[in-house]
């Protein structure tokens, strides 16, 4: 089926006074679309298609390079938090977590991912760019603040800094004001998650399918996973294949972006998971094959015949600080006890009906829990 997301206006938010009634009606919006289905569509205004197109381009002929090229920016000991991940390295937590599991197997038969319990690492690669401002004072958590890798090859490293900027900009600043907007929406000030995320270790985080060797119809490219940061914003791909799960219905979505229009695709992270005391859950997704995903492919081969076949996703993760101090905000800890109480409001095809605890912990403890989970740290 295709999505059917709320639409959550960035435009509204940023044009009118934060007291009026169109704003504050827009912000609750977005923190219900949040709380019901972990992920919503936001429309921005600023948002240029150009400025993907060229972002996407870039991406394709970075990962046409030979695999020994690639190999140079790889950063294993900061657990590829910075440069490039290749293929067959990061692992889908999913398939061995006993509570994401359990999701699955409450999902009907016909709405489940496919199977990622024999799965081997994802054959996609990545590439994380820091977005994010250096903390001013010394972070617990070096690693996860390191600096920037760029690209060996002298064509690339001249497109490379003004690109990745350009678009990375226009997403941090998207993802920023939805930020801002579901927490005035949960009844919080404005700047309470954008000041807990600051010094945050921000990524512009494209990943890359070689479409030529991983292009047969339910090849998993990314297994059946949540993310492990605050909130993730997409822009267009240009293949489909990413499907998602909205909390409250238990069916698999095949995300489709309105065809025209200034639109991205925001997800619910652990982080905001963990702050909210699961009030708002992280949203469920992969990214497969699928026939859409294979009639793109015929296409893009005879209009496009000379560009690498490559599934870039237009993908940036935004994170709190590495030092803030990650426990749930009572109020909303609250609220979520109350729903989980009343479970038939949002159906519970993918919530887990026990109890979690969030414990108390560094932001930067929690990434670096998720990361061994996933096979990228030791």
């Amino acid at each position: 089926m295709s999505a059917t997301l709320p639409v959550v206006d960035l435009d509204v938010f940023r044009s009118q006074p934060l007291e009026s009634q169109a704003v504050q009606a827009e912000c609750k919006r977005a923190a219900d679309a949040l709380i019901t289905y972990g992920a919503l569509l936001l429309h921005d205004e600023r948002v240029l298609e150009d400025d993907n197109s060229t972002f996407l381009d870039l991406l394709e002929d970075y990962f046409a390079q030979p695999e020994p090229q690639l190999k140079k920016d790889e950063r294993p000991e900061l657990g590829y938090q910075v440069g490039v991940t290749l293929e067959n390295t990061e692992k889908p937590k999913c398939a061995v977590d006993e509570p994401c599991l359990r999701v699955i197997e409450r999902l009907e038969p016909s709405e489940r991912p496919l199977d990622i319990t024999a799965h081997d690492p994802d054959p996609k690669c990545r590439f994380f760019w820091r977005m994010g401002d250096r903390p001013t004072y010394d972070t617990e958590f070096p690693g996860l603040n390191a600096p920037n890798v760029v690209p060996e090859d002298e064509g690339l490293k001249k497109r490379w800094e003004p690109t990745m900027g350009k678009w990375g900009v226009s997403m941090k600043n998207a993802v920023e004001g939805l930020a801002q907007m579901a927490a005035v929406g949960l009844g919080l000030s404005r700047e309470t998650f954008t000041d807990a995320g600051r010094y945050g270790p921000h990524l512009l985080a494209p990943t890359a399918s070689d479409l030529v060797k991983f292009g047969e119809k339910d090849t998993i490219l990314a297994g059946f996973h949540t993310d492990l940061n605050f909130l993730t914003i997409h822009g267009r791909s240009r293949y489909p294949g990413l499907h998602i799960w909205a909390r409250n219905s238990g069916k698999r979505i095949l995300v489709k972006f309105p065809p025209t229009g200034r639109y991205l695709l925001v997800q619910a992270g652990k982080q905001l998971e963990h702050l909210t005391g699961g009030l708002v859950k992280a949203g469920f997704h992969e990214v497969v094959v699928n026939e859409a995903t294979i009639e793109t492919i015929n296409r893009r081969k005879q209009e496009f015949a000379n560009r690498p076949l490559i599934r870039i996703s237009s993908t940036f993760f935004w994170h709190l600080s590495s030092d803030y101090d990650l426990a749930p905000i009572p109020s909303l800890a609250s609220r979520a006890r109350d729903l989980r109480l009343n479970t038939e409001n949002l159906g519970s095809s993918t919530d887990d009906t026990e109890e979690t605890i969030y414990e108390p912990m560094k932001v930067g403890q929690q990434v670096q829990n998720e990361l061994r989970h996933i096979a990228l740290m030791a």
